[in-house]
């Protein structure tokens, strides 16, 4: 059994994990590609045992309660997108959710009020060249923090890359140019890493709607480098919840 602490660093909501993040520190134990189901809001800054299971899965335990669960899996996406570094830095410009408007500011991720170097920031738009199925785009360059011992980005922050993107391709509806602000919290994530950049590498994030069910709704994403090498791919569910859920109140 592993203990793993989730930093306050790394909430979505602000009292909890974000989930492409926590999600990415439960794959670290599972070779190849993972996919891990979120059973509970993550907890900041408390001690979670990291534990197999007798059918080959893992859990992410805090005390008794489990909070999310993994195992390995075979992820192949419906469509792959691709953009260029100049058309993912335009397509931030085109971001549907303003600065004040943003509905978790502080998201380690997509947050805006979080400061160059701590946060990602990652804001994604809209690619022009898509009039009719919506797929989003941003820019990402990792910092010299996100490094791992290899002196490559370390996984669980491409699982965090790809992770808020896939949500606000989740409010775009699939069929139209159609933009919802309904409150989403992620459920489940798939994803698979090809290759990890290293610091200071200028990278193109791509994210678009693959469906709904009822509460439902279904996302894929890719990451790849500026010369369009694949980095990584995912796949993601997230869940229609009240404002309040999704504060975790």
């Amino acid at each position: 059994m592993t203990e793993i602490i989730i930093d306050k660093r790394y909430c979505g909501p602000p009292n909890s994990g974000n989930g492409g993040y926590v999600c990415g520190r439960l794959a670290q134990h599972i070779p190849g590609g993972a996919e891990v189901t979120l059973r509970a809001p993550p907890p900041l800054d408390t001690s979670l045992d990291v534990a197999a299971t007798d059918d080959g899965r893992w859990e992410l335990r805090d005390g008794a309660k489990v909070v999310a669960t993994g195992h390995a899996a075979s992820i192949e996406l419906v469509r792959l997108e691709t953009a260029s570094f100049a058309e993912a830095s335009a397509a931030e410009l085109l971001t549907p959710i303003k600065p004040h408007e943003h509905p978790l500011p502080t998201c380690f991720v997509c947050g805006p009020a979080r400061a160059e170097g701590d946060g990602l920031r990652i804001f994604v738009g809209p690619l022009g060249r898509h009039a009719h199925t919506p797929v989003l785009a941003a820019s990402w360059t990792p910092n010299q923090s996100l490094t791992a011992e290899d002196g490559l980005i370390a996984s669980e922050f491409l699982w965090s890359a790809l992770d808020c993107p896939t949500g606000f391709a989740c409010n775009c509806n699939p069929q139209s140019s159609v933009v919802d602000r309904t409150p989403l919290l992620l459920g489940r994530m798939s994803a698979r890493i090809e290759s990890r950049p290293r610091p200071g590498d200028r990278c193109v994030i791509t994210a678009w709607p693959t469906g709904r069910d009822g509460r439902k709704r279904m996302a894929e994403a890719a990451l790849h480098d500026e010369g369009g090498k694949l980095l990584a791919v995912a796949k993601t569910t997230w869940i229609a919840v009240e404002r309040d859920v999704q504060l975790g109140r």
